[in-house]
């Protein structure tokens, strides 16, 4: 039996068996990658660019933008070169940084959720107070601990995940390098450590969650209130797109980790899997955009 030590390199799980269907994954990750970088690109150098975005929201939307491209590019490049060239393998090295990446941009983009929730919140519940609750400062002071936490985050589960003897060959049945399946490989209780951050990590998370849903409550009673319809219609559109993304997110994201074994299957985390990895990414410039087109009418 192999150990974390005398593994050189993790199989992935491949997409198809044949070379057909092989270079079909490869197209449509293709497009959806392009999709992201030009749709990311696009929102990035356009607040970066133009002085009248340099606000609050569009600032968190940047820095949203920048989380999806670091997300996209850690999963989907190693994936379509598999398929290209009909591989399944990834390096030891190279598992331990896709997953420290991941996690890293994940995480952040999680909490950086919770940051765009409370900008929300505050421009529609306290309008009054926003330039002083959410100025320059603060809104820059948020964004980094969002950043800082997601690192702080990726090295704890990556140190603690790769310090775990593997017992169990090295076939992950997921197509990038994910803690589950890792955690599959080890031997006999030594995930317990792994297992016991992954709950302080949930604790957090459903704090995040929560405040979230709250803030989220708050702006539907309040936008209620609105006499105008043009008006409720107006900050709806601000504000159902982005809990849609987080929505989804938090998911499919919550459906893969906590999802009991006797429902699980290859085809079934491929499926959840891509919905919270890749379709987030590349769906939020689409979103945001309409939103904002929305707003501005």
């Amino acid at each position: 039996m192999s150990n974390g030590s005398s593994i050189t390199q993790f199989l992935l799980l491949a997409f198809a068996d044949t070379r057909e269907l092989q270079l079909l994954h490869f197209c449509l990750f293709l497009g959806i990658y392009l999709a992201a970088l030009l749709g990311n690109g696009l929102i990035i150098t356009a607040i970066a660019c133009d002085h009248r975005l340099h606000t609050p929201m569009y600032f968190l939307l940047l820095n949203l933008s920048l989380l999806d491209l670091g997300c996209i590019s850690t999963t989907l490049p190693q994936s379509m070169a598999n398929s290209l060239w009909d591989t399944r393998a990834i390096s030891y090295a190279g598992c331990a940084a896709q997953l420290f990446l991941f996690l890293f941009f994940i995480s952040a983009e999680f909490y950086l959720f919770t940051v765009m929730a409370y900008d929300r919140f505050i421009a529609i519940c306290k309008p009054l107070h926003y330039g002083t609750l959410l100025g320059s400062r603060a809104c820059v002071h948020m964004a980094a601990a969002a950043w800082g936490s997601g690192f702080v985050y990726a090295v704890l589960h990556t140190a603690n995940t790769f310090s775990i003897p593997l017992c169990q060959g090295n076939v992950l049945q997921q197509f990038f390098c994910e803690i589950p399946h890792i955690l599959r490989l080890s031997c006999s209780n030594s995930y317990l450590r792994e297992v016991g951050l992954l709950v302080s990590s949930f604790v957090l998370a459903l704090g995040c969650f929560v405040f979230i849903s709250l803030s989220y409550v708050k702006i539907f009673t309040t936008v209620l209130r609105i006499p105008s319809e043009q008006g409720r219609h107006k900050a709806f559109s601000t504000c159902l797109p982005h809990l849609a993304v987080v929505s989804l997110f938090i998911s499919t994201g919550m459906f893969t980790y906590l999802k009991p074994p006797s429902i699980s299957s290859p085809t079934l985390n491929l499926v959840v899997t891509v919905l919270y990895s890749v379709v987030p990414p590349a769906m939020n410039p689409l979103i945001y955009s309409m939103r904002n087109q929305q707003a501005c009418h």
